[in-house]
């Protein structure tokens, strides 16, 4: 099943759907209204939160649809969660070609690591899978790209098993972990404000949920401009995701809808050479498979 968030054109209201074509969406809480039902529908949150009871609804609407659909060329698809509750989670150095590119281009000696390497991006940088991607010279110029795999946390838990962490996940979804790098090494190279600038998490377009997909073999791909940056699949994920989810709930609540950034692969832009970082008027595309692309420009403000 693929869920979205959508506004209608020419308003202010957000929306929850369900995509049933390329170009129709169902509208979650008029169906659910339709059937007499007082579920909470109307957020991406509330959805996840509803658990079993509430997917049964979806399948149920999906199946057999009371309304009509709402033809997407009158709406804008947003991010899926407009605004997370916390701080999305996020994964670093998680594919062998991309730590070894940045150990390279940094001249640091690193030793592959035994646990991951966590940091997080603000509720506010979270954006939608076809908004401007805001610019801003005065601060930065050097704005890079980072195709990653974004999983989004169904079930709460805390000290979850490495066996049972993936019945603690909702879907899928596409995020960009778009990135400041000269603002990420000048704050002593931790990697919160670099990474947390307004805009610089599109995610989108759709949530698909765990049974609809298998996570473990999906290309992933970055273009700019039309020219393919990044490359690569999740097979190839250092740290799978059973393991990214157990260690980050240690001693930690997971909660239903959090967002995992779960890392990205070889080809970013400042470890080419010479470097490479995107400028007002450029299209950051961003893939995964099975999924959907998103297609994010970069403006000014």
């Amino acid at each position: 099943m693929r869920l979205v968030t959508y506004q209608m054109l020419n308003t202010q209201e957000l929306k929850t759907g369900i995509q049933i074509s390329n170009d129709e969406v169902l509208d979650i809480v008029a169906e659910t209204r339709a059937r007499g039902g007082a579920e909470k529908v109307d957020t991406m949150l509330a959805i996840i939160a509803g658990g079993d009871a509430t997917m049964t609804l979806l399948r149920e609407i999906e199946a057999n649809p009371k309304t009509a659909p709402i033809m997407l060329n009158t709406a804008l698809l947003k991010a899926p969660i407009t605004r997370p509750t916390k701080n999305v989670f996020c994964v670093g150095w998680n594919y062998l070609e991309h730590f070894e590119e940045g150990g390279a281009k940094l001249e640091d000696k690193r030793e592959l690591p035994t646990w991951p390497v966590f940091f997080s991006k603000a509720p506010t940088a979270v954006n939608g899978p076809y908004d401007v991607i805001p610019f801003d010279a005065s601060v930065s110029i050097q704005l890079d790209w980072e195709v990653e795999l974004g999983v989004i946390i169904g079930k709460s838990g805390k000290n979850i098993s490495e066996a049972d962490a993936m019945s603690h996940v909702f879907g899928y979804t596409v995020i960009n972990d778009v990135t400041w790098r000269d603002i990420q090494r000048r704050h002593g190279g931790q990697w919160d404000k670099g990474k947390s600038l307004d805009g610089t998490c599109p995610m989108g377009p759709c949530i698909v949920t765990a049974d609809a997909l298998e996570h473990t073999n999906l290309n992933l791909t970055c273009r700019v401009n039309g020219v393919i940056k990044q490359s690569s699949n999740t097979k190839h994920l250092y740290f799978k995701l059973p393991r990214l989810i157990h260690d980050l709930s240690l001693g930690q609540t997971l909660e239903a809808g959090d967002i995992i950034s779960s890392g990205t692969p070889e080809g970013v832009g400042f470890a080419r050479t010479p470097p490479e970082f995107m400028k007002v008027g450029d299209l950051l595309e961003t893939e995964v498979e099975g999924i959907g692309v998103m297609r994010n420009p970069i403006g000014s403000y």
